[in-house]
């Protein structure tokens, strides 16, 4: 079998979901990582609502909604910070061990790439703001089939573009439903579990979990 293809979801696996707080923490107080916590969570719920609703809203529009909604539920946050916040998020940090991985995976000979529920603005902003556009292969975004992850026809969008099968891609994910999501198509799924999160989807197994994306197995 030809080396695996390695691809990566963005927003927590790559990119910081938390970081665009974390520039404003102070500002933000006390309530800030139960903010920012239900502003991802609902960021989340809104692709997978409207998905199931048969509806599609573009990406960057549910995280100023989900951003709205977290101030309405933590109104200690100040509404001024809107903007410094939705303006960190459009270019968040990567994990400081993501470019390393990306690096040895493209040293090693693997093909690299994103798939994400993230819009093609969204994601070459991230991409460039953290330097990874040297050590990735493509940049596949929803946004060409109007719904989200993990619709399987989401996951098709590796295999087409790189007309492999699905048991030569490598999915790397930090969402454990992502994994999921992979795992039913026929990926080989990897879970990032950064948080130490229980496992859950049995029957739908990654083949390693990993702390982080330096234990990648090359």
């Amino acid at each position: 079998m030809a080396q695996p293809i390695y691809v990566f979801d963005a927003y927590g696996t790559l990119f910081d979901v938390h970081a665009a707080i974390a520039r404003h923490r102070a500002a933000a107080g006390p309530d800030a990582d139960r903010f920012s916590d239900t502003w991802r969570q609902k960021q989340l719920e809104y692709t997978w609502t409207l998905t199931l609703a048969g509806r599609y809203v573009e990406f960057w529009a549910l995280t100023e909604r989900a951003l709205d909604f977290a101030f309405g539920r933590f109104p200690s946050v100040n509404r001024s910070l809107k903007p410094q916040l939705l303006d960190a998020y459009f270019t968040l940090d990567a994990f400081a061990d993501a470019k390393a991985a990306l690096a040895r995976l493209k040293q090693a000979g693997h093909k690299t790439a994103i798939l994400s529920n993230g819009s093609p603005k969204m994601l070459a902003a991230a991409v460039t703001g953290s330097a990874l556009d040297g050590v990735l292969d493509a940049v596949l975004s929803v946004d060409v089939l109007r719904f989200y992850k993990p619709r399987p026809e989401v996951y098709a969008l590796v295999t087409a573009h790189f007309a492999c099968a699905p048991d030569e891609v490598m999915f790397v994910s930090s969402n454990r439903w992502d994994v999921m999501g992979a795992v039913a198509v026929g990926f080989r799924g990897l879970w990032v579990n950064r948080a130490n999160n229980p496992d859950e989807y049995a029957d739908f197994a990654p083949i390693r979990t990993v702390a982080d994306l330096a234990a990648l197995p090359i």
